[in-house]
């Protein structure tokens, strides 16, 4: 029998590297990165099902309202949310589903699915961010210091994580989340017919 996927609820600062790392994960066949739905209107190149769900403000609403969403927010008039069936028939086909999501979401999320798996991954220091988010040149300086005050906000929800991961180059925090996928596999809870199994009763 097939096992089921483990949920993986990542976090981070901007400039943490979560997309980096979430990329290198998704190049492995076990893992599938979850799809929001939204309300706004799809830019030329996103596709149904890929970049998105794209729904109309009532059917989404609808949604919402039916509990049919792991998290959802507002944001610019516009509503995403994480569509529950999407995540479930992904882990129930064996996939480790990430989720990348900002801390309030995160927990959210925690809330109805207490088997998720919270990560948080963060930059080595507050230095080393600033060089990243300055480095990558898409942004004045305004928008960097705000960015790194965000991060210390962050910060002060890492102890509501079950883990935290030091991304000091993409490939070791890629191995170290690895790494967590693999021990969460093998906790007792998550096995609970392994007793059966042993005795042939299964």
């Amino acid at each position: 029998m097939k096992k089921s996927g483990i949920l993986l609820i990542l976090s981070g600062p901007s400039g943490s590297g979560k997309g980096t790392v979430v990329e290198k994960l998704c190049e492995k066949d076990d893992f599938a990165l979850s799809i929001s739905a939204t309300t706004r209107a799809p830019r030329e190149y996103e596709q149904e099902g890929i970049h998105y769900f794209f729904h109309t403000r009532e059917d989404f609403l609808q949604m919402r309202d039916h509990h049919e969403l792991l998290e959802c927010a507002e944001f610019c008039g516009n509503f995403y949310g994480t569509p529950k069936k999407y995540v479930v028939d992904q882990l129930r086909q064996g996939k480790n589903v990430i989720l990348e999501i900002e801390v309030q979401g995160a927990l959210q999320v925690k809330q109805i699915y207490p088997d998720g798996v919270l990560v948080f991954l963060m930059p080595p220091n507050l230095e080393e961010l600033g060089k990243r988010l300055t480095h990558r040149g898409t942004e004045d300086a305004d928008t960097i210091n705000r960015r790194i005050c965000r991060a210390l906000e962050e910060m002060e929800m890492v102890d509501k994580y079950e883990y935290v991961i030091v991304n000091e180059s993409v490939e070791q925090a890629t191995r170290d989340i690895l790494a967590v996928v693999h021990a969460e596999k093998m906790r007792c809870s998550r096995n609970p017919n392994m007793k059966k199994i042993f005795k042939g009763e299964m």
